[in-house]
């Protein structure tokens, strides 16, 4: 009876241990679950090389849309931390149309809510300036709204910019 009532013990000691094991196991893998997903939220998937297909400037009541897939080429490529746009005329520069402009930063990026610190450009008068967007991403198209005000340049205007991302 002796040896029986030991040998009950040590099997209710191994069920216990082995239950203590199961919980532990579980709880740290709901643990490091939830701690993974606090320091690495779900951000908007901005970063990449986007090909800008619409361009719309609304200013002083003027509405004006350009086609960017004829003849002129505009991309901009984000990473985690700056931006930077290049634009030419798919000409070679052999016209009156010819043009090529370039600029990039910083930027910040909080949910929807998108803004570029222009630190160079071609065109001097805009650097220095911050440039505050919306912009909401479906697919692949990204869409860009906001305004841009540069008073050394007289620029006060709503630009609506329709990109696609490039894909490699």
């Amino acid at each position: 009876m002796f040896k029986e009532s030991k040998r009950y013990q040590q099997i209710i000691i191994m069920k216990i241990r082995n239950g203590i094991i199961v919980i532990v196991t579980v709880f740290m893998s709901c643990n490091s679950k939830t701690e993974g997903s606090l320091s690495k939220p779900q951000a908007m998937p901005i970063v990449g090389t986007w090909q800008l297909i619409t361009g719309t400037l609304i200013e002083k009541g003027d509405t004006v849309v350009t086609d960017y897939t004829k003849k002129i080429s505009f991309i901009k490529i984000i990473n985690d931390t700056h931006f930077s746009f290049l634009q030419h005329d798919l000409n070679k520069g052999k016209d009156s149309a010819a043009v090529f402009a370039s600029g990039g930063g910083r930027y910040s990026l909080a949910d929807s809510s998108y803004t570029e610190h222009l630190e160079y450009c071609s065109d001097r008068n805009w650097e220095g300036n911050d440039f505050k967007f919306g912009v909401e991403i479906k697919n692949d198209t990204l869409i860009q709204r906001g305004v841009e005000k540069v008073e050394s340049a007289g620029v006060d205007r709503v630009n609506i910019e329709k990109y696609v991302r490039v894909k490699a």
